[in-house]
This record gives structure tokens, sequence and C-alpha cells, in this order.
């Protein structure tokens, strides 16, 4: 696992080797390399995070964590990716954005109490600290993010 002494930073797996990695959001555009297969870890989109590393990814990660649970079938989910995928780009370097599909990570989604998709939880610190179920347009999305992020100052 690559580690960095830098903060603030998150904690991704790489979707390549699967190892996971520790990286400064200050490098976060820079594209940052996997630690152990010196693929590059993309974090300017959404991330794919499962079951197996949800808690920790939360856990570890200094800034917010924004995770969207979602489906592949769900038509209200298909309308937030584009969104999801700009707050990612727009917001590369403040904040992780993740994607965690409810139908192969069923743990996670029952530990979370996920009822209706999609449902976006923002983490930071290692609890939850704003919940959004629906889809909502990217304004409401960025005045959600903004008051985590001012709260987090």
């Amino acid at each position: 696992m690559e580690q960095t002494t830098s903060r603030p930073a998150v904690l991704v797996r790489c979707p390549f080797c699967s190892t996971l990695n520790r990286i400064s959001l200050a490098r976060a555009k820079d594209r940052p390399a996997c630690g152990e297969c010196a693929k590059p870890l993309l974090l300017d989109r959404p991330v794919t995070i499962t079951d197996k590393d949800l808690d920790r990814i939360i856990a570890e990660s200094d800034p917010p964590v924004v995770i969207d649970f979602w489906a592949e079938w769900c038509g209200p989910c298909k309308i937030m990716a584009p969104i999801l995928d700009e707050i990612a780009r727009t917001r590369t370097g403040t904040m992780l954005v993740g994607k965690l599909d409810t139908d192969r990570n069923p743990a996670a989604s029952a530990r979370y109490g996920i009822r209706g998709i999609p449902t976006l939880i923002v983490f930071h610190g290692g609890k939850e600290v704003a919940r959004q179920v629906g889809a909502v347009p990217r304004q409401k999305l960025d005045e959600i993010l903004d008051r985590v992020i001012a709260a987090a100052g």
C-alpha cells in the first residue's frame, strides 16, 4: 500500500490489482499511480466501492466521502450518474466520490439501511453526516456538499 504523510488523503482500491492505496488529495489531479502495479488511480471520476472495502475507506479517508448506493436497473440512478461524474471531476482534490452497487453489495446496503435508490450518503470522520434519497438536481447536491465541507472546515 502506498503511504503518504501529506494530509488530507483518501483510501482507494486500485481497479487493476485491488491493492488499497492511501493517496494525498494534493496529488489527485496528477493521476497518482498504484503503489503495487503502478497503473493510474483516477480520482476525477467516481471510484467503485464494495462491501469488502467500504468501512475502511470511510474510516481512513480524511476528507468527505460521497457514496452513491445505486443499481444498474434503476432509472433515477441513471439520471444521477452524470451529475456524480461531474461532481467528482469538479471537486477532485476536495472529496472522494464512490459508487456502490446495491445488488452486488447487499451487506453494505443492509448495514446503512438503504431502502430506496439512489441514496447518496456523505461520510466525514468515519461517520455519516448527510443523506439524500432519490434523484436531485446538481444544485441541491452541491448545497449538501458545501454544507458538509463548511462544517468540516
